[in-house]
């Protein structure tokens, strides 16, 4: 039998410690090793038992989470999964917890969180196996971002949706574990006149908006929350809301974004597929599509149907990736053209749409 998932719950609430034991000791691959009230006990117990992924409130006494998330990323880097009602509310609280290195977020409601765990067994579970097979780095070593430092990052405006031709290239793009800092990475490569870009981030909902407004500020290119028919137009990136399908649709030579509700799809809303899939058919060969770091496999087929209809499509590297699965189960499918790292996604990117947009003059 493999060797299970070791666990640490921190968290203030006696049942919520109870209840994400339950949750997480039902699945034979993982095991809680410690539970603890607050940070300076779970510090403690680190010193005895080191967990392979740590479950983290944000709200707690004498030390708040974010504090002891960037202390134990400076110190002992352990994968982080953060639990919290926090997160439902205060989304800059939750872009902090991820530029310190946690993996994935979890809201829980200020009432009814023990039916809402319960309910939530299945994404909890895959939220913490996502977190085991992670590549925590010390926070010392995490890119540090910089501020825009000249007018020339924010002085050039995106071109006129009236002014596109059927001829621009599309970049559309699916991320989830490990994705925001994959996601920063990529669109600050990328030049003020790139082409459109529409991005499938999982991610909680009430959060995109806000790191969208993040990514507009420290980017060369303008960044916002997809709404309903907004116009792909150059130097731009729409981010689907969280709760939210997005899919790329056209109308003569007009790209649009449609922003629906709709069942989960491939446990997730939105999906990557469901974003792939409509660029399949709406883009085909107009498109570039990119696939990074996530956990299972969303995206994977969807990305298969954009190689098919003539998109030309470029994996994350495992290297590079905080989670592999994703661009795994795409390259498995035979649905990737091409497997770059991180750091060259953006310029592979921007190679393969002006040698498209030449063979198309």
């Amino acid at each position: 039998m493999d060797k299970k998932i070791r666990v640490m719950i921190v968290d203030d609430s006696a049942v919520v410690r109870q209840t994400l034991q339950e949750i997480l000791s039902s699945d034979a691959q993982i095991e809680v090793v410690a539970t603890a009230s607050d940070p300076l006990i779970a510090a403690e117990r680190l010193k005895n038992e080191v967990p392979d992924v740590i479950t983290l409130d944000v709200e707690m006494p004498r030390m708040d989470g974010i504090t002891f998330l960037q202390k134990l990323m400076a110190q002992h880097p352990i994968p982080v999964v953060i639990c919290s009602s926090l997160a439902e509310r205060d989304s800059d609280t939750t872009l902090k917890a991820l530029e310190y290195g946690a993996v994935e977020i979890v809201e829980k409601p200020k009432i009814g969180v023990k039916r809402f765990l319960e309910e939530s067994k299945v994404r909890i579970c895959d939220a913490v196996k996502a977190a085991s097979r992670a590549k925590p780095r010390r926070l010392s070593e995490s890119r540090k971002v910089d501020p825009k430092l000249s007018a020339d990052v924010v002085i050039a405006r995106p071109r006129s949706g009236a002014m596109m031709e059927t001829t621009e290239k599309i970049i559309v793009v699916g991320a989830s574990t490990g994705g925001t800092e994959a996601l920063t990475v990529f669109l600050e490569s990328l030049p003020p006149d790139s082409p459109p870009i529409v991005i499938v981030q999982h991610m909680p909902e009430h959060f995109t908006a806000a790191f969208a407004r993040r990514l507009n500020g420290i980017c060369r290119i303008s960044v916002k929350e997809a709404e309903n028919n907004d116009t792909l137009i150059g130097g731009r990136a729409l981010i689907a809301p969280g709760n939210r399908h997005m899919l790329l649709k056209r109308s003569g030579a007009r790209y649009f974004a449609e922003v629906r509700d709709g069942p989960l799809v491939c446990r997730h809303r939105p999906s990557v597929d469901v974003l792939f899939r409509s660029a399949a058919r709406y883009a085909g060969k107009n498109c570039v599509g990119v696939i990074m770091t996530g956990m299972g496999d969303d995206g994977a087929k969807g990305m298969a149907e954009m190689k098919e209809a003539g998109a030309f499509t470029i994996a994350q590297d495992e290297k590079s990736c905080v989670v592999f699965g994703m661009p795994n189960e795409a390259i498995k499918r035979g649905a990737v053209d091409r497997i770059v790292s991180l750091e060259n996604i953006g310029p592979e990117v921007l190679r393969v749409c002006r040698r498209l947009q030449s063979s198309a003059d």
